[in-house]
């Protein structure tokens, strides 16, 4: 199974990355857009892994305990790639994200799990190998907030064609009266 940790998102935030992807579409002359329900935020990419790694993962999440926080939405960009540049929607910076992530990343790398050994950029892929029209406005982003509770472990497929990701494991955040430690 390949699989990643992620974060969800409410639909009111979908619906703001909706409009920002589909104002990106309109001004393509081609591109790969990421479909509504595939919307995430990556925390940990681990790629193949198999029931016994899936298991220690599990394991891993429930070890790393976090409050509920807030992200906020701040802005898109892209990563030049040949063939097309990557899209994407930014999150503004958060110690709890980071953290966690950090935590995350360390407790798995401790269990063997190979990852990528780059900083973290908290972001939202919108399109991938996107060429657009001469004359293209950057998208506004509206800086909107939400509440993170839970995050989730996911399976990446492809299934008739179409990558589908889908939840298999989902940790919830400590109560506020609780000590976390991290």
């Amino acid at each position: 199974m390949r699989l990643f940790i992620a974060i969800h998102f409410p639909e009111e935030i979908k619906s703001a990355l909706r409009a920002i992807r589909n104002s990106l579409k309109e001004s393509a002359l081609c591109g790969n857009f990421t479909s509504d329900e595939n919307l995430h935020l990556t925390l940990v990419f681990l790629g193949e892994c198999d029931n016994y790694q899936t298991g220690i993962i599990k394991s891993v999440m429930n070890e790393v305990l976090f409050p509920a926080f807030q992200l906020l939405l701040e802005k898109a960009g892209y990563f030049k790639r040949d063939g097309g540049n990557t899209w994407w929607v930014g999150l503004k910076d958060n110690k709890t994200l980071s953290d966690l992530q950090a935590n995350l990343t360390r407790r798995l790398k401790q269990k063997g799990f190979l990852l990528e050994n780059r900083n973290y950029k908290p972001h939202v892929t919108i399109g991938r190998e996107v060429k657009l029209r001469s004359g293209f406005v950057q998208p506004e982003v509206q800086q909107i907030g939400f509440n993170v509770s839970s995050i989730e472990l996911m399976t990446s497929e492809r299934i008739n064609g179409k990558m589908t990701y889908r939840a298999i494991y989902q940790k919830q955040c400590v109560p506020l009266h609780s000590n976390v430690q991290t």
